[in-house]
């Protein structure tokens, strides 16, 4: 029988959030005859090449330790198969690679990046957010009026200090109105998506905890979300085919159509505990069929 890893984090250590979505895809694959363990993803005693898949569910203190992360993913890769593949887990933790959706003409939040030893460009006549190119859960990040830009700047230099590189987007304000929409897929399949509220709040300071996924609930998206989801995954280097699981995330633009604020394609929450249980077992076979 194929032995599967989902690889997850040490939550109680890290203070972070619990990943609800792991004990019903162990159930559903117990169920369905698979065998499968939750596995720590730096834990020094695991054989990797014990397993036949290893699935990336929920490493969420990567964005820290991206440098240790993509090591230990290279190693896996090296013994298993990893999924996602280390190539995309490389690509899609650093949020530069909005800027290779827009240049293929992915509808995406207008983005420019700060690296260290460069000063920002702030917005003059709007409100912005400013964030890590290495970020998850809304980690140091926040959003900011005109008025509000020495902070903002003590912002970016915190994160230069720690060898970050920034990132400023104009405050998409339809997420105020229509919220923020992630629309899942697995097995190369749409799975499901959920729509939720704006996570960051005006006067939040940027290492402040936030909620981050504030009012969560089930969303049919339309057939526009649809296609800018399809272009995205398109654009993917490598190609959609070779991702096991993905999850695109849009706002409404300026214009009033979707765009892509962010693509997940390392450790995807999946709201199968909070919104979409009954997706557990269509996840679970996905899995089974690509553990062989």
């Amino acid at each position: 029988m194929a032995r599967t890893a989902l690889v997850t984090y040490r939550a109680g250590e890290e203070g972070g959030p619990e990943d609800r979505d792991l004990p019903l895809l162990l159930d559903a694959l117990a169920g369905a005859g698979a065998e499968a363990e939750a596995v720590v993803w730096d834990d020094p005693d695991v054989d990797w090449a014990g397993y036949d898949l290893v699935v990336v569910r929920s490493t969420w203190d990567y964005s820290w330790r991206r440098a240790e992360f993509l090591a230990w993913a290279e190693r896996c890769a090296a013994v298993t198969r990893l999924a996602n593949p280390v190539g995309v887990l490389r690509w899609s933790t650093d949020k530069r690679y909005l800027g290779e959706l827009a240049a293929a003409g992915v509808p995406t939040v207008p983005t420019t990046y700060v690296p260290p030893g460069t000063a920002p460009e702030l917005p003059a006549d709007r409100p912005f957010v400013v964030k890590p190119t290495a970020g998850a859960g809304s980690r140091y990040a926040a959003r900011y009026t005109p008025q509000e830009r020495d902070v903002a700047l003590r912002h970016v230099a915190r994160m230069h200090d720690e060898g970050l590189t920034a990132m400023v987007q104009p405050y998409v304000e339809g997420i105020d109105v229509t919220g923020e929409r992630a629309v899942l897929f697995y097995g190369g399949r749409f799975l499901h998506a959920i729509r939720k509220g704006a996570v960051l709040a005006a006067g939040v300071a940027f290492d402040a905890r936030k909620v981050a996924h504030p009012s969560v609930g089930p969303w049919q998206p339309t057939e526009a979300e649809f296609a800018v989801a399809a272009r995205a995954l398109a654009a993917v280097p490598g190609g959609p085919e070779q991702l096991l699981y993905a999850r695109v995330d849009l706002v409404d633009g300026a214009d009033g159509q979707p765009c892509v604020m962010e693509l997940e394609l390392v450790e995807p929450n999946l709201f199968l505990g909070t919104v979409h249980p009954d997706s557990a077992p269509t996840v679970a076979e996905a899995i089974a069929q690509a553990a062989g």
